[in-house]
């Protein structure tokens, strides 16, 4: 068509630049793959929805050991679709084991737990092992099994995992042994990487449940990281497509924990596996899973990874990660550390003989995903401080009980650093109406109330 063609009809130019534009935005429903032929993608509900479907028994709570976990696993891994082996052992001479699913050209690697406290993902690929073992015919299955060879090691540090420690057996973060890999397990991810040579790497760790998205924000249930490959943080083509499946990844976590997606710190570090991974050629994306309000063992963002997982695969098999929009990760605020639990503000505490004083208090758990082991960390003028969660105690009385109280013969006291257990209270009378308990309950219960 000439040039004065499309001027002579400017509305029909407009319309078909505006429907591009909104596909682009919305995702297409078709995609072009490496083979440059068109293929069908499916939504990110259908993901939830196999998601759903194929959770495994046993695997509720997140602390599980490493002959748990495959023996949970074991049904779908009879399964002639995936091919499990033996890549190495761990130090303390557990099996470390991969499993393979596809033929396709595009190879991606993903591992987890090499922190043995992070379990969130591990829990996620047990579910896509039974969803990618089901004998029953599949469009994305299939689209997944031609366009792609996905290599899974769901346990990389056994020995960690079975005493649920971040740890391996030696006491070292097996992610800060990518440039000395002085550790067998170490070894065993480098050796899986040199011998796939993947085009895509996922790095599925969790975070601290104290983590909020931006300085002020909700608690972060996910946040992301395309690692740079040098000082610089610049972008070559390799860290450039990770950037375009980490926007894929974060669209998709946003339409359902909107607010609570946060970018996790890009600062290069020679030591770490991320970084290096993207320095050796493989467009890595760190997926880090915080926590969510009432899911204990995670169950709910469990899921979520599960789902984000089989979408983002199919965005890599289709090819149709490729028209993510960059601005959907680069927008992302910043993964901020360093809050409480609960703080308590505005309050007059009351120490049995004492006249009741303004005091905030911050409390922290032991475990602040299951809110379990609470526990006081300060107490003073902490009006500046951040928390999950703020207590208004303005015009109410807080009331010390148990281990939080001490009794002498100069007085009672509070202690810091014991378990905490707090009612706010309308008078300063421990008679007075009771507004709120906070912390152990006297029968040994922990948690919140109202």
């Amino acid at each position: 068509m000439q040039p004065s063609s499309f001027q002579a009809r400017p509305a029909l130019v407009a319309a078909l630049t505006a429907a591009f534009l909104l596909a682009a935005s919305t995702g297409p429903l078709c995609a072009q793959g490496a083979s440059g032929s068109t293929a069908p993608t499916a939504s990110f509900e259908d993901a939830l929805r196999i998601a759903k479907r194929y959770r495994v028994a046993g695997l509720e709570s997140r602390r599980f050991t490493h002959d748990t976990f495959w023996r949970v696993v074991a049904p779908s891994l009879e399964s002639p679709a995936l091919g499990t082996k033996e890549i190495g052992k761990s130090m303390q001479g557990r099996s470390i084991r991969s499993v393979t699913f596809g033929d396709g050209k595009t190879k991606v690697l993903l591992w987890s737990q090499m922190h043995g406290d992070e379990s969130t993902a591990t829990m996620a690929l047990a579910d896509i092992f039974a969803y990618l073992a089901a004998p029953q015919s599949d469009p994305l299955r299939d689209r997944l099994k031609k366009g792609l060879t996905v290599v899974f090691i769901p346990m990389l540090n056994p020995d960690g995992a079975q005493l649920f420690q971040r740890r391996n057996a030696a006491a070292i973060d097996i992610n800060r042994d990518a440039r000395r890999l002085s550790t067998p397990e170490a070894r065993v991810l480098k050796a899986e990487r040199d011998r796939l040579l993947p085009d895509f790497g996922f790095n599925l760790h969790d975070q601290n449940a104290r983590t909020r998205v931006g300085p002020n924000g909700k608690q972060a249930g996910i946040a992301l990281e395309v690692p740079a490959y040098s000082d610089e943080g610049t972008y070559n083509d390799v860290r450039t497509r990770g950037r375009l499946v980490a926007a894929t990844l974060a669209d998709m976590f946003q339409s359902q924990i909107p607010g609570r997606v946060a970018k996790y710190d890009e600062t290069f570090n020679v030591r770490a596996f991320g970084d290096n991974m993207q320095k050796w050629g493989t467009s890595t994306v760190l997926i880090e899973s915080g926590a969510l309000p009432d899911d204990p063992e995670k169950q709910r963002l469990r899921t979520l990874n599960a789902a984000a997982i089989l979408g983002v695969l199919d965005a890599i098999a289709t090819g149709r990660y490729a028209s993510a929009n960059p601005a959907s990760y680069e927008s992302l605020e910043s993964n901020e550390g360093g809050a409480h639990n609960i703080l308590i503000v505005g309050g007059k505490l009351v120490l049995p003989g004492e006249e009741p004083i303004v005091m905030d208090l911050a409390v922290d758990f032991d475990d602040a995903v299951a809110h379990r082991g609470p526990r006081l960390r300060d107490a003073g003028d902490l009006k500046e401080l951040v928390a999950i969660d703020t207590v208004d105690a303005n015009g109410l009385f807080v009331h010390p009980k148990g281990p939080s109280l001490a009794r002498g013969a100069g007085g009672a006291r509070l202690v810091l650093g014991a378990p905490a257990s707090f009612d706010i209270r309308r008078g300063a009378e421990p008679s007075s109406a009771l507004v709120k308990h906070i912390g152990t309950e006297p029968s040994g219960a922990e948690g919140k109330r109202q």
